[in-house]
Formats: C-alpha cells, sequence, structure tokens
C-alpha cells in the first residue's frame, strides 16, 4: 500500500475513535511513558500540540509540568526546516497549517534535549513512520543522538517499506487495550 493510501486510512480510523475509549487509552499511554526509565531520567522534552485526532498531549503537557520537565514544542520554518523551543501557551499563534506554535521562540541545541516525544500517522514494527508528509521530523531526527519516543494506537502499526531518510522512532508505546 502506498504511503498515501496507508496515511489516508489511518486519518480515517484516528478520527471514528470512540472519545471516552480513546481518552482512557491517552490516559494508559501516559501511564506507560511515565513509568519508563527514559521518562524519569529526562529533564528538557520534547512534544507537539496534538490534534483532537492524536494521542492528546495536553495530558503529557500537564503531568510534565507537575514533574517540573523543561517543555519544548516545534517552530517549523519553509523548506522542511523545523526547531524546538520552549512552550509558552500564553505566547502561541495559529499557523496556516491549523498548527499552534511560537512565533518569536528561541530555538533549543538539539544536544540539550533529553527525549523527544515524535508524532505519526502509521508505524511499522521496526520504529520507521509516515507522518503528515513534511518530513521534519526525518530532517530534524537524521542527527539527533537522544531518546525519541511515540506513543499510538494498536490500528496504527502496518507493515510499509522505509526509505532511506526516514529516521525509526527509537521507543514505540502502543495501547493494547481491546476497544
Amino acid at each position: 500500500m502506498l504511503k498515501k493510501q496507508l496515511r489516508q486510512e489511518i486519518l480515517s480510523l484516528l478520527k471514528s475513535q470512540d472519545p471516552i475509549q480513546k481518552a482512557q487509552a491517552d490516559q494508559r499511554l501516559l501511564e506507560q511513558l511515565c513509568q519508563s526509565e527514559f521518562y524519569k531520567n529526562a529533564q528538557t522534552i520534547a512534544t507537539f500540540l496534538s490534534f483532537p485526532f492524536e494521542y492528546d498531549t495536553s495530558l503529557l503537557i500537564n503531568q510534565m509540568q507537575k514533574d517540573k520537565k523543561k517543555i519544548l514544542i516545534p517552530k517549523t520554518y519553509p523548506k522542511g526546516k523545523m526547531d524546538f523551543v520552549v512552550y509558552e501557551p500564553n505566547q502561541l499563534v495559529e499557523t496556516h497549517f491549523g498548527l499552534r506554535e511560537i512565533p518569536n521562540g528561541k530555538p533549543v541545541d538539539k544536544s540539550a534535549i533529553d527525549l523527544i516525544h515524535v508524532p505519526g500517522l502509521v508505524f511499522n514494527e521496526d520504529g520507521f513512520r509516515i507522518g503528515f508528509g513534511g518530513g521534519y521530523y526525518d530532517r530534524y531526527l537524521a542527527d539527533y543522538q537522544g531518546m525519541t519516543v511515540s506513543l499510538i494506537y494498536p490500528f496504527q502499526i502496518c507493515n510499509f517499506e522505509e526509505k532511506e531518510y526516514d529516521v525509526a522512532v527509537r521507543e514505540v508505546m502502543r495501547d493494547e487495550t481491546d476497544f
């Protein structure tokens, strides 16, 4: 199956989830992540501001605030470039892609980031992912040495051939509860 078809199929499944079951799965995924050593040891964590159909990152952000972690979110630029900046909720503006970003955030050096929570639509068993098609994360992660994790639902795992420029996520945590 082509990336475009997989993207559309999984996006449709994500958008059709039962909201109560999704909220329960999101909570279980958060608990799974928080029990990991790499989360416990991380001081600076990058995540993203999720769309309603994705894993609810507001849960993770709230937990990171309680745990006194430094929170970073993406800032995108033309030609597929991306950095992470300090999360300041009162500074957020919506981009033309519908993303919420901090327009004047100062990029944090990637060597200072302990853990990156990576979004994606489809994942294979080796941790390679299909995102929304911009290539931002693959470019950013190409020389990133720290830990990466994704939190997904079981139906997001599919077999596909990764490309040479794709970068695998080191840990893919999935909610194994039957819906």
